[in-house]
């Protein structure tokens, strides 16, 4: 991923759309804050080439658009370079605290180079207001509220028909929150989700004590991490466990691989951050220190959080890729391969009939192995 404001003909362009963003929308609330290069000419490290979580982008720039001064406020990423007249929707639901779009800048990269237009709903002022009760409210407005602006003249056109929503830690309360009362909250129908991490830690506001009201339609994937200390495994197999009316759903679990001396991978709570300071907002609370800190860009990125999302955003829209999506098949569960060729320690997945006694049992085998 490259910076384009370091780039001083990429600067003067960003001034004179602003310059043009201004005339076209005299009295809009959104801010544009710029158009950022999405990619590089080649693939990061470990990064495929092609296919889902791979580096085939049809657009090589997105527009950046702030419009979250208040906390149902959200922003906004337009693909670009070349702009589409209208464009799929994702809705990206971060976590406790990352109010600061940064924290997942180059998956939001991606997902637009790849033709999606994102709102990412702020939902929180602050770290202690609102209430977590008051988060789903907060997002829904936020994500009316864009697609409104969207319908304007300047903008892509949103095809809100299939809609996917990722999510992050609390976002994933949230979105399964949206998703069993969309028609309360006059919301998008979700078609397709990833829960990354998700859970409240200490918290309990907007969870629900089960999750059958979830879409029937809904492809859903929950994805877990090994050493997930922040928020643990149990709201992930909550939502799976009890969301017997959505049968298509897969739990997957990311382990860490300590075999290459150079390098590991680990499954922490921070493996979904993936910052990116183009898209910085300036706050520095305990969450973006942590985002800074611990992000890493690897292979977890592109071939579980990016790879699984995208497959899972292909088969809702096109019906491609659900090999790669579902099924706990060789190319879900793939992490890709150290250098030397040997592979990365597989995703582990259940489905739907894999009753809660075996997944807590290869939990407690997984814990014995440690």
């Amino acid at each position: 991923m490259s910076m384009a404001a370091t780039n001083p003909s990429k600067a003067f362009k960003t001034n004179r759309l602003k310059q043009i963003c201004r005339s076209v929308f005299p009295i809009s609330p959104l801010i544009l804050k710029g158009i950022f290069a999405t990619a590089q000419d080649a693939p990061h490290p470990g990064q495929p080439f092609e296919g889902p979580g791979g580096a085939d982008y049809a657009h090589h720039s997105v527009a950046f658009y702030d419009a979250a001064s208040t906390a149902d406020g959200y922003w906004l990423f337009e693909p670009a370079s070349p702009v589409p007249d209208s464009a799929e929707v994702v809705v990206f639901l971060h976590g406790y605290g990352a109010y600061n779009p940064m924290a997942y800048g180059k998956w939001i990269k991606h997902l637009v180079a790849k033709g999606n237009i994102v709102i990412y709903p702020r939902y929180q002022k602050n770290l202690v207001w609102p209430r977590p009760d008051g988060f789903p409210e907060n997002a829904a407005k936020g994500i009316r509220d864009a697609l409104q602006v969207l319908e304007k003249e300047g903008h892509v056109k949103p095809r809100i028909e299939k809609v996917a929503y990722l999510a992050h830690s609390y976002g994933g309360v949230i979105a399964t929150n949206l998703a069993a009362h969309w028609e309360k909250f006059d919301i998008p129908k979700p078609t397709a989700m990833l829960l990354a991490q998700p859970g409240s830690g200490p918290f309990k506001g907007a969870r629900l004590e089960k999750y059958e009201r979830l879409p029937n339609e809904l492809n859903l994937l929950v994805v877990v991490g090994e050493d997930d200390y922040v928020v643990g495994e149990e709201f992930g197999r909550l939502v799976f466990e009890t969301a017997v009316n959505t049968p298509n759903r897969n739990l997957v679990v990311q382990r860490r691989d300590t075999t290459n001396f150079r390098r590991w991978i680990l499954a922490t709570h921070s493996e979904p951050y993936a910052y990116d300071l183009d898209f910085d907002t300036g706050v520095r609370n305990y969450t973006a220190k942590r985002v800074l800190m611990s992000a890493r860009l690897n292979e977890v990125d592109f071939n579980c959080y990016w790879k699984l999302a995208d497959a899972l955003i292909a088969y809702t829209r096109t019906g491609q890729y659900g090999d790669v999506a579902f099924g706990n098949t060789p190319n879900q569960r793939s992490l890709g391969f150290w250098p030397d060729g040997r592979p990365i320690k597989e995703l582990e997945v259940f489905l739907p009939h894999d009753s809660a006694v075996a997944v807590k049992k290869a939990q407690l085998e997984a814990v014995g192995q440690k």
